[in-house]
């Protein structure tokens, strides 16, 4: 098999243990999320409005939006970086491409934080995604800048031994879900990083 093969079996399994895990998941599924935004306050960031069985990071999202800019992502093409636009409760939405909604008026926003979703993570911080490619190169474009916090924000039943990987594939810092915040960093993530530019 290819490893674009292994990765579309991989993601029927993921689905399923997704929708497991949520319907498992009880309530403050959230809190660790926003505990962790709390230390960042100020600093731009990027978040999800969540679809299908994802994990809702939309109250973490709130908190963080009273204190900093707080964007969702946009699809403008395929093959090609996300961009942001800011997002605040209760605005305005429209339908986007693949399911997704987007604010009406577009105020674009570089993060410096993203909370990435997934199908699936591994504890080394590598996740499996829809098979875009799209946070890839989003991680990668804005790596190449500045520095980039990445956050995974999952069940902790989607916590897999391993995924199928390609070099393109970009590692997240930190994972966050329901239960516990992993740190993926070599030598430990540190929160002075993103202060220091």
């Amino acid at each position: 098999m290819t490893i674009a093969a292994d990765k579309d079996a991989a993601r029927v399994a993921a689905y399923d243990r997704r929708a497991e895990a949520q319907a498992a998941a009880g309530p403050g599924q959230g809190a660790r999320l926003a505990e962790l935004l709390a230390r960042h306050r100020g600093v731009p960031l990027a978040g999800y409005l969540p679809i299908r069985t994802e994990i809702d990071p939309l109250p973490a999202m709130a908190e963080a939006a009273a204190h900093g800019p707080v964007a969702v992502p946009i699809i403008e093409a395929p093959a090609t970086p996300l961009r942001f636009a800011r997002w605040e409760p209760g605005m305005a939405l429209v339908e986007g491409p693949f399911r997704t909604r987007r604010p009406e008026v577009m105020d674009w926003v570089v993060p410096r934080i993203l909370i990435v979703p997934l199908l699936a993570f591994t504890r080394d911080g590598f996740r499996l995604g829809y098979g875009g490619g799209f946070y890839d190169r989003t991680l990668a474009a804005l790596r190449a800048e500045a520095p980039v916090l990445a956050i995974g924000f999952a069940f902790a039943g989607q916590e897999v031994a391993e995924v199928p990987l390609e070099e393109t594939d970009e590692p997240l810092d930190l994972i966050v879900t329901e239960r516990e915040v992993i740190d993926t960093a070599p030598g430990g993530y540190s929160a002075e990083r993103l202060r220091r530019t």
